[in-house]
């Protein structure tokens, strides 16, 4: 009876069942909390260098960018970024990255999407989407000033990673977790 008076008090129709929660998956909390303070150290570095200039955030990308993936991970988790059109070729998927992209690539723009996939030898990877913001069309954009242009062709000989539109999917984050 209190169900019945509280649903009615709160306006709810006491006959419709709650929607059901989605079950919180511990691998990806585990990831997300790894991959929390890289992708946060990044952010940080890459703001300050734009603040210099667009060609002081390419020397954080190829530099300080591995670093910082190196120095989150630890025994347990090992940390990085992938995408299909690279930029630097240190970054190229692992097969399920390959997978965990292709899957998230066609996900709403803009959403926090993310996939877990279980892997050999009692490991776990995770991926999350990497959506193309304003900032990243300065460097991975349809049109890159001539001095940019010119100091991305030395670092990265082979980039793939422009012709970005606002929203395009760019990439991921990924971990990859021991579970045992």
């Amino acid at each position: 009876m209190n169900a019945l008076i509280l649903s009615l008090v709160l306006g709810a129709d006491p006959s419709v069942a709650a929607p059901a929660v989605a079950p919180v998956d511990p691998v990806a909390v585990k990831a997300r909390a790894a991959l929390g303070p890289f992708k946060k150290s990044l952010k940080e570095a890459l703001t300050t260098a734009m603040a210099k200039s667009p060609e002081a955030a390419v020397d954080v990308c190829s530099r300080d960018a591995p670093a910082l993936a190196a120095r989150h991970s630890s025994a347990e988790v090992t940390l990085g970024r992938s995408a299909f059109k690279l930029r630097n070729p240190k970054n190229a998927p692992a097969d399920w990255v390959k997978g965990a992209m292709e899957a998230l690539a066609k996900e709403k723009s803009g959403s926090e999407a993310s996939k877990v996939v279980p892997l050999e030898g009692g490991r776990v990877g995770y991926a999350e989407a990497i959506w193309v913001g304003a900032p990243c069309l300065v460097c991975h954009g349809e049109a890159v000033a001539p001095g940019l242009d010119a100091k991305l062709k030395a670092a990265y000989p082979q980039d793939a990673a422009r012709g970005f539109k606002l929203g395009d999917f760019r990439g991921v984050f990924w971990a990859e977790l021991k579970t045992k």
